[in-house]
């Protein structure tokens, strides 16, 4: 999609540039990867599962807890490939656009660690889980597609920024949870050492595009802001999915799922993962205060 409607995004990304050059690692030799995991081990912890903290948890047998841990660490990391590939996508068409000429340099740094992110959570899934789960269906644009070139343009690097900061939320606590192998430790850490520079630059050019779009169309904000609020749900919805619980050994996954949730301690979790996210929202002025109701 051509962007030419669109003022150049200019951003200062010396820092990041040179972050990204200086913390370059070769991820195909990093990584130890074990033949088997510990048995009595969970891959996720265990509050970050979908079931966390509800009673639906402590109905479980210790083996299907185990089970559910593992079956939706394969769900999380599948769940990053597919947004992965879809950044990617979106970021390949832009990246030597007019448009982005002044962030081309860094979007290349972008696209080789988001590439190197997607096959190392691919090898994590295919040795030890046997399989990825499938895509799950997108959010329909149905309700922005009538808006301005630029709208259009903020909503896809918002969706790639709200996808980066939820995925972080769950790798920054993974990667120091002393209860999970090492090998679902690492891939936890490394892929929240990129991602911090990939939410700050995904914040910059959010700042940017939200910018132009208040001083040529502000009237459209509240509609993004509406697009982007149903963004944050179905990206917390995604994370659960029936297969895991039917995979676990979990009967009636369907039923399981509406329960889970609408349960208030997992919508207390929720608001958790998405304060950092929301907060950033509401201060750019696109929060969801301003949705026309």
């Amino acid at each position: 999609m051509a962007v030419r409607e669109i003022e150049p995004v200019v951003l200062e990304l010396d820092r990041l540039e040179q972050l990204a050059e200086s913390g370059y690692y070769n991820p195909y030799t990093m990584f130890d990867w074990p033949d088997t995991i510990e048995p009595d081990k969970p891959w996720m912890s265990e509050h970050l599962t979908t079931l966390g903290g509800t009673p639906m948890w402590d109905e479980l047998t210790r083996e299907q807890q185990l089970a559910l841990t593992r079956f939706e660490a394969v769900n999380f990391f599948s769940l990053n490939i597919h947004g992965i590939r879809e950044l990617m996508s979106d970021v390949v068409m832009r990246i030597h656009e007019k448009t982005y000429a002044d962030v081309s340099e860094f979007l290349h740094h972008f696209i080789g660690e988001e590439n190197e992110h997607m096959w190392f959570f691919a090898q994590f899934c295919l040795r030890y889980g046997g399989k990825l789960y499938p895509a799950q269906p997108t959010l329909k644009a149905d309700s922005v597609e009538h808006l301005s070139p630029i709208a259009r343009e903020l909503i896809v690097f918002a969706r790639i920024l709200i996808f980066e900061e939820i995925v972080d939320h769950y790798n920054a606590y993974m990667a120091t949870d002393q209860t999970l192998p090492h090998i679902a430790r690492e891939i936890n850490r490394v892929h929240h050492q990129d991602e911090s520079r990939h939410v700050a630059f995904g914040r910059m050019v959010f700042t940017n595009l939200l910018g132009q779009l208040v001083k040529r169309d502000p009237d459209e904000a509240p509609v993004v802001a509406e697009y982007l609020e149903n963004y944050l749900q179905y990206s917390i919805g995604t994370l659960y999915n029936p297969a895991a619980y039917r995979d676990a050994g979990i009967p009636d996954a369907l039923a399981l799922r509406r329960k889970a949730l609408a349960h208030p301690a997992r919508v207390e979790t929720h608001d958790q993962v998405l304060k950092r996210t929301r907060k950033f929202l509401s201060k750019s002025g696109v929060g969801r205060e301003t949705i026309k109701r």
